[in-house]
């Protein structure tokens, strides 16, 4: 058993707790298997565990923590909802997504509920208009992180704005730009919501001293997260990773860290091959 699985036998059943309080509220009870389907469909509860830890490093009680647990579980499940809309996206944690399940037009409303229940549980965190600050600072980033996402595949998608302004075909003789391109993308995309989840840690504790540290902690490890999400996104074995495998390259995605490195290098024949698979 490792870290991630024994923290999580500690703290899971009270992070999903918290969740399933803030979703239910209000919920229509037809309306509620539905609500709650994408949290009870798995997931290591990274980001809120990461949030109950940085309290206790900070010298704060965890459960001081818990409703900022869940406001990062919440966002990062917001996200993934919007994302597979997005991406057209089937599976997810070897099980069917919300638009796969219920629809896309479903998946919207579910998906505004999640916004909805961020609210409720930061009016029981310690000071919530800075954690409303912080809410809405890292939303803004992981939904810039998702356009440039969209815009580094080199093809692909009919929607008129990422036609018109797709980076991945422009950026293809500037390995520079390309790479610094990622690098901003995956910042935006995964490390910011990390860095979030860390920082709410301390300030759940009251540790203003804490709160820059653990800002650095979670960008550098929200980097070393995506990057090997992308590894196994390319290599992984689908039975453990719970995801499709090849996603980024079926959808023509040249923001992966496997496809950016090799673009650097790939001989010119090797290039262009590689360019004709996506």
């Amino acid at each position: 058993m490792d870290i991630l699985e024994k923290l999580h036998g500690l703290y899971g059943r009270e992070i999903d707790n918290q969740l399933i309080k803030y979703l239910s509220k209000d919920a229509d009870a037809e309306f509620r298997e539905a609500i709650t389907y994408q949290v009870s469909t798995g997931g290591k509860r990274l980001r809120p565990l990461i949030t109950l830890t940085a309290a206790q490093a900070c010298g704060g009680d965890y459960r001081d923590a818990l409703p900022a647990a869940a406001i990062v579980e919440l966002i990062h499940n917001y996200s993934l909802i919007y994302d597979d809309i997005i991406d057209e996206a089937l599976l997810r944690r070897n099980k069917p997504t919300v638009r796969a399940k219920y629809g896309d037009n479903a998946a919207i409303l579910i998906g505004i509920w999640y916004r909805e229940a961020i609210e409720e549980a930061i009016l029981e965190t310690r000071d919530p208009p800075s954690f409303a600050r912080e809410v809405a600072r890292v939303i803004r980033e992981i939904d810039e992180g998702e356009r440039l996402d969209i815009l580094l595949e080199y093809a692909g998608r009919k929607d008129p704005y990422f036609v018109n302004n797709r980076l991945g075909p422009r950026l293809l003789n500037n390995w520079g730009s390309l790479y610094e391109t990622y690098v901003r993308m995956i910042s935006l995309k995964t490390a910011a919501l990390i860095r979030t989840a860390s920082v709410f840690g301390a300030m759940s504790a009251g540790a203003r001293q804490c709160v820059n540290p653990m800002a650095e902690y979670g960008t550098y490890l929200g980097l070393a997260f995506q990057v090997l999400d992308d590894i196994l996104d390319i290599f992984g074995d689908v039975r453990k990773f719970g995801k499709e495998i090849g996603k980024d390259i079926k959808e023509h995605k040249l923001g992966n860290a496997v496809i950016v490195m090799a673009l650097r290098e790939l001989d010119n024949e090797g290039r262009s091959e590689l360019l004709g698979v996506l």
